[in-house]
């Protein structure tokens, strides 16, 4: 494996590092309830699992 002959100063490790960002999550909106949600991801609303618009799973409400 390759190993450096001279230490990297601190200057050119982060000027290399510059471009390491963190990036904002992107939402889309579920056209059936109208809620913000994870893209390609099945949500929780009012007991009622949707995903692609549809409800998968509904809660069991223990009596």
């Amino acid at each position: 494996m390759a190993h450096p002959k001279r230490r990297h100063s601190t200057t050119r490790r982060d000027k290399r590092r510059t471009h390491y960002k963190a990036e904002a999550k992107s939402y889309v909106v579920c056209p059936t309830t109208g809620e913000f949600h994870l893209p390609h991801r099945a949500f929780w609303l009012e007991g009622k699992l949707y995903y692609k618009g549809k409800v998968i799973m509904e809660k069991e409400v223990l009596a």
